[in-house]
């Protein structure tokens, strides 16, 4: 798969791991050519099974992905419409479709990431940013708008009602540690930390069978939002959605075989050990 002619972005691929390092203008600003870029990238990520993560990063030492390009929004409706009516926004649309490819997705942040850039950071899987440079802010209520890029309906469900609603009325900024507390990223790392931590973990992912990662992140994403008895189905769906297609039982019978969950030993190393069955194919 070909991931070149972007023009916000540069896109390197290296042992199953695509890295896009975001470069557009001054501040990364996010317009149209930078949605087209993203929803091209989705489309060859959508067919790819080589890749299985892809890390989202800044060459901008100052801001990750700057907010939406004020220019669309000047040129907004002023009549309301009915709900039948309301149609997704293409911020909309682009953040669902990077959401929902098969490959697991992570957000370095080492700048800002405000207004619709931190829409984009919430569609990703994962989220780490570096302490004294990370500061994202959702500023829209101050505008006379909202977060419509899906700012909204995943801040809630990353950080629970009260913090999402506390994060989106004040439109303010907030650093690593306070975004680390109220869980709209998974961690907040030194800037001499974050390289090591992120490849390190990215690394590991890429190890394991791209169809079961596709799985288990499409069991997670449908099943956030359902009944448990309609997310417990949609677990055993995807279960079988991955033994079709990876070594899975292949794996188990030779485990059973040689009796590895009997041994000590391997109960004290499953990490390592988890790593070493990856050999089965």
């Amino acid at each position: 798969m070909k991931y070149e002619n972007f023009q916000t972005f540069d896109v390197t691929v290296a042992d199953g791991i695509a890295t896009v390092t975001f470069d557009f203008g001054t501040v990364n600003v996010q317009g149209q050519e930078m949605l087209a870029d993203l929803n091209s990238l989705a489309m060859r990520l959508e067919r790819d099974r080589d890749t299985k993560v892809v890390i989202f990063q800044s060459a901008n030492p100052e801001v990750w992905v700057c907010h939406y390009d004020t220019e669309l929004l000047k040129d907004m409706s002023t009549e309301p419409v009915s709900r039948d009516e309301a149609q997704l926004l293409d911020l909309q649309s682009v953040c669902e479709r990077i959401s929902k490819v098969p490959q697991a997705t992570i957000a370095k942040l080492e700048g800002f990431a405000r207004g619709g850039g931190h829409e984009l950071a919430l569609a990703l899987d994962m989220r780490f940013a570096v302490r004294g440079k990370f500061k994202f802010m959702q500023m829209e209520v101050g505008m006379g708008i909202l977060p419509c890029g899906g700012g909204a309906s995943r801040m809630a469900r990353q950080t629970g009602l009260g913090r999402a609603l506390e994060i989106i009325l004040s439109a303010r900024d907030f650093d690593a540690d306070e975004a680390e507390a109220m869980g709209t990223i998974n961690k907040a790392l030194e800037a001499d930390e974050i390289d090591a931590y992120v490849d390190t973990l990215a690394q590991r992912i890429a190890k394991f069978p791209a169809d079961s990662i596709n799985a288990c992140k499409q069991m997670v994403y449908e099943s956030i939002d359902k009944p448990i008895n309609e997310a417990l189905r949609a677990e055993a769906y995807w279960l079988y959605q991955a033994t079709s297609k990876t070594p899975a039982v292949k794996r188990f019978a030779i485990a059973d075989e040689q009796g590895l969950e009997h041994d000590m030993e391997n109960q004290r190393n499953w990490e390592k050990l988890v790593m070493d069955v990856q050999d089965i194919t």
